[in-house]
């Protein structure tokens, strides 16, 4: 389709009677650390939290109108498109089927029946749910409501540049568009390009479902083989036949960005507006910090769209957890340190007053102990790799695995288990303390050199107060005056011997 053609297909969609104007936030901590005025577009905030509305609403319009005897509607959607269309359905009074992946998060599927609409969970991927969908669809006589390889969906998604326009008419550098099937990013650049050519559109995927990318590079449209759903909102293993013949002359650049990087910006979303983005959501965000990084951009003006909010809440436990690792805020060591008293101290004092956010060990045997250390980082790569400097300096044999995904995702919750040798006369305690800078070593220090620490395990939960599990080898003898020992630090503890946990898995 003509550029000019299209835009005017975006200046008369139909989008409000459902959809709303949404506000272009400033973002002053983003801002403020990468030197540019960056800002977010917040389509997180409409009806249905996500920009699908706008294209669902228009096209099932433009579809009655042109056939005012229209029964109903049916779609494939991994769940924002699929809510766009429920509630415009529902809006204009048509019955809607919905088919979704069986991977689609509960609070979409719960959200697609709310707006009254049958929800049909098929196939693993949004190729399986559509291919079904389309069957349905003749079977049932139903109009298919593409979720993005359409022209009115796109003009739809293109009013969102327009309300951009009129929101910042002064000069804008570079607007950042998420891309899954590329409906969105086809509106936007459709839009801008015909109005303002010279802000620059920068499409970007997340890394493992980088279905344009893939398609630029090899100048035709590609089918990935593997999706990664993490990014559930844009897990699509090929751009759309339309879209592309449209992004492949309007997209100035593109960029692909890591699970790590989209939970950092979900992370600095939070920071700026109070507002949780979906990990979709925030993959634009993601790909802009990336792009000034790699550019060394400074002073520019530059727009990143939140496309939306819908993510299932025990999700965020994941997104806390790899935020740092994203911005490169966090180390993953593995140190070998002497098994004798006061060796443990020695290492914490090293460690000085770096926050720690995990600290694991387990007794092996009598010669070496391994600590499993998560070193909070304000310089990112290059402190991490000046602290391993300094403790190989003092003999301390370390293996970096802030990079290792089996190490991120399964080690660091398994160090411990039995000891490989045999730890006599081991007493297990748990114990609270106020959370703050230096807490972790104050408290190390306190504990002193006498007892011989054979278990550790802390993990920065993020609250006020620390919470350590610590084994110590005390003999029977003096059991009297360890805990007398205890009582003097003025730190809560209880004794945690007889636990059923430890019996069965420490011990």
């Amino acid at each position: 389709m003509k550029i000019e053609k299209f835009l005017e297909k975006v200046l008369t969609a139909r989008v409000y009677d459902l959809a709303k104007e949404t506000p272009l936030d400033y973002l002053d901590r983003i801002s403020a650390r990468f030197a540019n005025n960056v800002w977010l577009k917040r389509e997180d905030l409409q009806p249905v939290f996500s920009f699908k509305v706008r294209g669902a609403f228009n096209k099932i319009y433009q579809m009655k109108r042109a056939n005012p005897d229209l029964s109903g509607v049916i779609t494939a959607s991994a769940g924002n498109h699929a809510q766009g269309v429920a509630l415009s359905a529902k809006k204009l009074k048509l019955k809607a089927i919905i088919v979704m992946p069986t991977t689609t998060p509960d609070i979409k599927v719960s959200a697609v029946k709310a707006y009254g609409a049958k929800a049909i969970l098929q196939g693993d991927n949004f190729e399986a749910a559509t291919s079904y969908a389309l069957e349905l669809a003749d079977k049932k006589n139903l109009a298919f409501i593409h979720p993005f390889d359409d022209f009115d969906v796109m003009a739809g998604q293109g009013t969102i540049a327009h309300e951009i326009i009129r929101q910042h008419p002064d000069n804008i550098d570079a607007i950042f568009v998420p891309v899954g099937g590329g409906g969105l990013a086809s509106g936007i650049a459709g839009f801008i390009k015909a109005v303002k050519p010279e802000i620059k559109i920068i499409a970007v995927e997340p890394i493992d479902a980088a279905c344009f990318y893939e398609a630029m590079q090899a100048g035709r449209r590609v089918t990935l083989k593997h999706v990664g759903i993490f990014a559930d909102g844009v897990a699509v293993a090929q751009i759309g036949k339309h879209t592309f013949s449209m992004l492949k002359h309007l997209i100035d650049d593109v960029i692909t960005v890591s699970t790590d990087q989209i939970c950092a910006a979900i992370k600095d979303t939070f920071e700026d507006t109070r507002a949780i983005c979906e990990p979709a959501g925030a993959v634009s965000l993601a790909g802009l910090k990336k792009y000034v990084v790699q550019k060394g951009l400074k002073k520019q003006t530059l727009i990143a769209i939140n496309s939306g909010a819908n993510m299932n809440f025990d999700r965020l436990r994941h997104v806390s957890e790899r935020s740092e690792l994203g911005e490169e805020r966090e180390a993953l060591l593995a140190v070998q340190i002497p098994e004798r008293p006061g060796s443990f101290r020695q290492f914490c004092q090293l460690i000085g007053k770096r926050q720690i956010t995990e600290f694991n060990y387990r007794y092996a045997d009598d010669q070496f102990a391994r600590v499993f250390a998560g070193i909070q980082l304000t310089h990112g790569i290059k402190e991490k790799n000046e602290f391993i400097d300094t403790l190989r300096d003092k003999g301390y044999p370390v293996v970096d695995m802030t990079d290792n995904e089996v190490a991120i995702l399964h080690t660091r919750y398994m160090v411990g288990g039995h000891p490989g040798g045999s730890v006599d006369n081991e007493v297990l305690f748990r114990f609270e303390f106020p959370e703050k800078p230096g807490a972790l070593l104050n408290f190390l220090m306190k504990m002193g050199k006498r007892w011989n620490i054979s278990l550790f395990h802390y993990r920065n939960h993020g609250s006020n107060f620390g919470r350590i599990l610590m084994g110590f080898q005390v003999d029977k003898v003096d059991h009297k005056k360890f805990i007398a020992f205890l009582s003097s630090l003025d730190i809560p503890f209880w004794d945690e011997t007889e636990n059923a946990a430890y019996e069965l898995f420490l011990k």
